[in-house]
């Protein structure tokens, strides 16, 4: 922390002494206002050759960049778009060049003059005091423009291309949150929590201070009080079916080294303008590193994780006038979630689970997205990371939000370590979906029969390693 400070107190300092050196023609560019002034700020950074008065300028354009109206930050990144993509006249040179001879020297040439001159001026806006912060905020902003201007998604890739690079695992510290880390940060994490609700510091304190709970968060060198991600465990000595068990607040905590299960029930990403960077698959793995060398007896790693697509899904499946999902006594069964209050009542819950359940495991098995991917977020993101569907858990989660997205439905993957590296392979090379028998018999109880063909060991394969290519987590 010390360091970082003494770094950042230093950049300050030399940027401070840029200003002075910035030549009248940069101070007269600086001096234009709206986003043309800035346009003529980023040519100016782009020409400069001084580090210091490049720092100063990248200050500048920063600063002014966060004081623009919604209108004028849109056309700034039009601006990035039409005004710093590649040098046109430099790459249809080079590629003449590489098919007139096709050295690594003209292919160097071709690779560098490919790249979007606004690629380089990132770049130099994060030599900034806190350019990194504030190029995050400004991808924020991009991410909701490219929704309305798809054309954008140009200079979201670069963006997305610097900060893959910027934020490697490499750079990322793993740091534990406990009830003694400082306010400030525990503030983030009752406000970044986007899976369960964290009503107060009281219900804070219950998933921190006990023993046998943790919480690990990734920082960046550069954004210090800022935690990229973080996950909630409980240790366990079995793998939970409901969100309730975990967070019951008149639970007896028990022994850590009595735990045998680590439960990753709550994965956050906190920063927006991060979203698509992956850091899950390092936090889990890292976590689960650390959770092994301190607790040995711990041998399973399993999350209770939520179904935030399924409701949306089943809509459209009960909608259809035909469904590979659900036939009609289904429809007919499941017209009961319209109901308020059927999940309190006993007889309309065990009515609902009969066709609710097979319905969930066609959603994870079969259900794909046009790119052929598994229709829920969750599912890509821990399968992809070498997981296997272990468990569906009807009614898992009663709370309004769940019963909205999900009808209740929670899932529990299970990271077997020797497994990973084959479940992942099947998952990216194949698109297989790794699933417990458990869960496949679900998807043939209530359904006509599928064909199933046999794999090695006995097992079916079809549900089993369901085919197809292809973050709250």
């Amino acid at each position: 922390m010390r360091s970082s400070s003494f770094f950042s107190d230093m950049l300050q300092s030399i940027t401070e002494r840029g200003r002075s050196l910035l030549s009248f023609a940069q101070r007269e560019q600086a001096g234009a206002s709206g986003v043309k002034g800035l346009e003529k700020e980023c040519e100016a950074l782009l020409s400069s050759r001084g580090e210091a008065s490049g720092m100063a300028l990248a200050r500048d354009i920063l600063a002014r960049w966060s004081l623009l109206g919604e209108e004028e930050q849109r056309a700034f990144m039009r601006i990035l778009l039409e005004r710093f993509g590649p040098d046109t006249d430099r790459l249809e040179k080079a590629i003449d060049g590489y098919r007139s001879e096709r050295t690594p020297k003209a292919l160097q040439e071709l690779n560098a003059a490919a790249e979007p001159r606004r690629q380089e001026l990132i770049r130099r806006l994060n030599l900034a005091p806190n350019g990194i912060a504030t190029l995050v905020k400004m991808r924020e902003r991009l991410l909701k423009l490219k929704a309305e201007e798809p054309d954008l998604d140009a200079v979201d890739a670069d963006f997305a291309h610097l900060f893959s690079s910027w934020f490697n695992r490499g750079f990322l510290v793993l740091r534990p949150i406990d009830w003694s880390t400082p306010a400030d940060i525990l503030e983030k994490i009752i406000h970044y929590e986007a899976v369960h609700a964290i009503s107060d510091w009281d219900e804070l304190r219950r998933r921190l201070a006990p023993a046998d709970r943790r919480c690990f968060a990734f920082f960046h060198p550069q954004l210090v009080d800022e935690p990229l991600i973080f996950v909630e465990v409980a240790l366990t000595t079995g793998i939970p079916e409901a969100i309730g068990d975990v967070l019951d607040g008149g639970r007896a905590p028990i022994h850590p080294g009595d735990a045998t299960t680590a439960v990753f029930y709550s994965i956050s990403n906190c920063q927006e303008g991060l979203r698509g960077i992956s850091f899950g698959n390092f936090l889990i793995k890292q976590v689960v590193e650390d959770l092994r060398r301190d607790l040995p007896r711990l041998d399973t790693f399993v999350t209770l994780s939520p179904v935030p697509g399924f409701a949306s899904w089943l809509a459209r499946e009960r909608k259809a006038e035909a469904s590979d999902a659900l036939n009609d006594d289904d429809k007919a069964v499941l017209a009961a979630l319209d109901e308020p209050g059927w999940a309190d009542d006993p007889a309309a819950a065990t009515t609902v689970r009969a066709a609710l359940m097979p319905a969930a495991a066609w959603y994870f098995l079969r259900a794909r997205t046009p790119q052929g991917k598994p229709v829920d977020p969750v599912a890509r993101f821990h399968l992809g990371n070498g997981a296997r569907l272990e468990r569906v858990n009807f009614l898992g989660d009663r709370s309004p939000r769940a019963m909205r997205q999900a009808h209740g439905l929670m899932v529990n993957y299970l990271y077997k370590l020797d497994d990973i590296e084959a479940n992942h392979e099947a998952f990216a090379g194949r698109g297989e979906v790794v699933a417990t028998a458990a869960v496949r018999r679900l998807l043939r109880n209530g359904r006509p029969a599928r064909s199933v063909v046999p794999i090695s060991g006995g097992e079916e394969k079809g549900a089993a390693r369901t085919k197809g290519s292809e973050e709250v987590i």
